[in-house]
């Protein structure tokens, strides 16, 4: 049997054109690799026939819908995962599952290499390539896109001198990669950072200028993952789905940012992840009645530095599960429910309740019941003022 490479494959124009370019340029076969993440759009056994069309000698194909919503989108809720405290991950998640996928692929396949259709510009280069070495670390990898240096329009050219069958031409020239959590849209007329996008760059939210009548959600959690939606149990996958659904009818989700990516490069990019902005939004409010302060204050520290390692494609390093064990710790009281308003394009919260909470209303009340000793104010803020009246005191001493 010939030598066998595994390629990463989204049926787009850049994994369509590195079929041909591996067995020309190696002479080896191709087995191709297609993920379902909940990208929607193409049934997988199209994606899955236009790979054979375009060479592939197999065509693997998993739904992963369910693994990808419960192992990889439900860490990155617990950890409120925003990259500069806008993106929520939506490629950088889902790379993790995909590697996993095609890591197996190779195994199955007799293959010792597994391909990319990335360019070197990007994060995801980064993510497949130190994914798949962290699982396996005797597999090769290369990136035939970017080793050839092909443009899009030279891989446009490539693609239609060879008759592939893809879906991307010179008419529509953006770079899009969705999932359930969210999209990502890039290239074209957005790399010019004084324009502003035009209505046919979103698909999954409505234009929350002229949003439809408020609509009110209520998302229950039990350690941190959303279990039920207005009282009916759901699945995660199930949870973004519908939070997609009712937040992207709000136009809630849209993301305009000009981001560093982990190459060097600030790159302009348009997100969409109406369910993902909304469950965090939820998720992060209920952590502010349940996380004991200090702990609250760690975590957002944490979870920061969670955010930007995924980000970097190190969802595999040691690190990073160390992290992860901090941070599912932290989730143990996160219980209870968030009633939000979903309008205009914003979450809003408005109603919190839990059996787990540190909210005491006792103490928080000025009117009947407090319970609060306001005597044991005075002392305590002589003694937490005590270090900064010194330095204040020796500052007018030595002036």
């Amino acid at each position: 049997m010939s030598e066998r490479i595994v390629l990463a494959y989204s049926g787009g124009l850049d994994t369509s054109v590195a079929i041909g370019w591996i067995a020309e340029a190696t002479g080896a076969e191709v087995v191709a690799v297609a993920v379902d993440v909940g990208q929607g759009g193409e049934d997988l056994e199209v994606i899955r026939q236009r790979a054979l069309d375009c060479g592939a000698v197999e065509a693997y194909v998993a739904d992963a819908r369910d693994e990808f919503a419960e192992e990889y989108c439900m860490p990155a809720l617990k950890a409120n995962a925003m990259y500069h405290d806008k993106y929520p991950l939506v490629s950088a998640l889902s790379r993790p599952v995909i590697v996993k996928h095609l890591v197996k692929a190779a195994q199955e396949f007799g293959a010792g290499t597994v391909a990319h259709g990335c360019t070197g510009k990007g994060n995801d280069q980064v993510r497949f390539e130190v994914g798949i070495v962290s699982l396996a670390p005797d597999l090769k990898c290369i990136a035939p896109v970017r080793d050839l240096a092909l443009t899009r329009d030279k891989a446009i050219d490539y693609a239609e001198r060879n008759a592939l069958p893809i879906a991307t031409t010179k008419k529509n020239p953006f770079s899009i990669d969705q999932n359930v959590w969210g999209r990502a849209v890039e290239t074209g007329f957005l790399e010019d950072i004084w324009n502003a996008p035009t209505k046919d760059v979103y698909d999954y939210t409505d234009d929350p200028a002229f949003p439809p009548v408020p609509d009110e959600v209520i998302i229950a959690f039990e350690r941190g993952v959303p279990v039920a939606i207005d009282g009916q149990a759901v699945t995660p996958l199930q949870a973004i789905e519908e939070m997609n659904r009712r937040a992207g009818a709000q136009g809630i989700g849209r993301i305009d940012i000009v981001e560093d990516r982990l190459v060097g490069i600030k790159s302009r990019e348009i997100y969409e992840a109406p369910g993902a902005v909304a469950l965090v939004e939820a998720h992060r409010e209920l952590e502010n009645v349940t996380l004991e302060r200090e702990q609250a204050r760690y975590k957002r520290r944490l979870g920061q530095e969670w955010t930007e390692l995924v980000y970097d494609g190190m969802w595999s390093s040691p690190l990073k599960k160390s992290l992860d064990a901090f941070i599912e710790d932290t989730q143990r009281y996160v219980n209870g429910e968030i009633r939000m308003l979903l309008h205009g394009g914003k979450p809003v919260v408005t109603g919190r309740r839990s059996e787990t909470g540190l909210y005491d209303f006792n103490l928080a009340t000025y009117d009947e019941g407090d319970t609060f000793d306001q005597s044991a104010a005075r002392g305590f803020i002589e003694i937490y003022g005590l270090a900064a009246k010194q330095a204040a005191a020796r500052e007018a001493r030595l002036a």
